[in-house]
């Protein structure tokens, strides 16, 4: 396009035509040949120079409106957002006391129904055989009808949790002898211990160091488990020994657990599902070993005699209620932090030695119940300390189970 500037001072420019006055513009006031060529100019067709300037203005004003209703859609969509975090997360509240409440429950009838078993059955290893094949049975079937989906496992994976699933399977045996020959409370006393092994453990074989507010929250709990079993009026060195067992192999359970499963993405549900799988290979050759088959066929004949049919749901939900309870508390630590879980924990042992001492009429004098509240106590502080100390990165074991 070619624009001219001719001596009647008019600059065409296309279509457009502006006429120019001298004495209005001085800047253009030079000589001037009678046909100038001038450069080209783009069409500038988003600025149209030929209509008057309030109709440009007019239009400005109309996008106020338009930007005003996208500021209301932003901010509707935005309290939308909020909503929906809100509502998640209240729904993720709801699901965890979920967990705790049924976990709870679970635990407490696991451990009536086990209790009245080996009062009729006193075979121990027989029990804890039953417990981790009725859990092993549940989850095989789970899968074969999709029900719960497979772990994606290799050989590595199983050589990672095998000294996981030994450490269990002794621990698992262990309180179910304690529970044999003491009260249900006695035992959950000295189990409410752990957190001493788990530090003198560490210290003394791992090496790790913990700061002195650790060691000092070990003070009630060994001294409450010591006050405890002193003033126990059904002692029995077997149980008190089977409580303590169970502690230490725990707590090689949970360094194993902590130390080879890393980077193995399993859920908890299916972690503990391959825990008792290999638990159960391991413990039925020494369960048949050490009571034998023999000895069960007469203990079952006499307990059937005694109890009546009764005997055989004993055994079916002392057997499938200790699998649902492990479960449940596996699939809750998925959903929350260690300190929670160890809260959830020592709740959960307090809900059992109260239930247990009332449905079984246990006598427990007053010297007694103070040792069973100062360790439980004992508990509390040292997973409060332990967390806290591991959130601003000190090297320190945080009990989870």
């Amino acid at each position: 396009m070619t624009c001219s500037l001719n001596q009647s001072n008019v600059l065409g420019c296309g279509s457009n035509v502006v006429a120019v006055s001298r004495w209005r513009n001085p800047l253009l006031q030079f000589p001037v040949s009678s046909s100038i060529s001038m450069p080209k100019i783009p069409n500038l067709s988003a600025i149209s120079i030929s209509k008057p300037l309030h109709v440009e203005a007019f239009r400005s004003l109309q996008i106020q409106p338009r930007m005003r209703s996208l500021i209301r859609a932003y901010d509707a969509d935005r309290s939308e957002g909020e909503g929906v975090i809100q509502k998640a997360e209240t729904a993720r509240k709801v699901k965890i006391g979920f967990y705790f409440a049924t976990w709870w429950f679970l635990n407490v009838i696991f451990n009536i129904y086990n209790k009245k078993v080996l009062n009729a059955f006193p075979f121990p290893w027989l029990t804890s055989t039953l417990s981790l094949a009725a859990g092993s049975l549940i989850m095989l079937i789970s899968w074969a009808t999709k029900v719960a989906e497979a772990p994606n496992t290799d050989l590595d994976f199983w050589k990672s949790l095998f000294p996981v699933a030994l450490a269990h399977t002794i621990g698992h045996v262990a309180a179910t002898v304690s529970m044999s020959k003491v009260a249900v409370s006695f035992t959950h006393i000295i189990k409410s211990g752990e957190p001493a092994f788990s530090v003198l453990v560490s210290r003394f074989i791992l090496g790790e160091t913990f700061p002195m507010p650790v060691y000092l929250s070990l003070v009630p709990i060994i001294g409450g488990c010591g006050l405890a079993a002193l003033t126990e009026l059904n002692f029995n060195m077997t149980g008190f020994m089977g409580a303590m067992i169970s502690n230490l192999a725990f707590v090689f359970r949970n360094i194993f657990s902590k130390r080879g499963m890393k980077g193995k993405s399993v859920s908890g549900m299916n972690y503990y599902a391959c825990l008792s799988l290999l638990s159960l290979l391991i413990l039925t050759p020494f369960a048949i070993a050490v009571e034998g088959p023999q000895i069960w066929a007469v203990g079952w004949q006499k307990a059937i005699t005694e109890i009546g049919p009764h005997f055989i749901w004993w055994v079916a939900a002392q057997s499938i209620f200790y699998h649902l309870y492990n479960q449940v508390s596996y699939m809750s630590l998925d959903e929350i932090s260690p300190l929670t879980f160890s809260i959830g924990n020592t709740m959960k042992r307090i809900s059992v030695i109260v239930s247990s001492i009332i449905i079984f009429r246990t006598p427990v004098q007053p010297v007694n119940a103070l040792g069973a509240a100062i360790a439980v106590l004992g508990t509390f502080l040292y997973s409060q300390v332990t967390y806290w100390f591991s959130s601003i990165n000190w090297p320190i074991f945080v009990l989870t189970t």
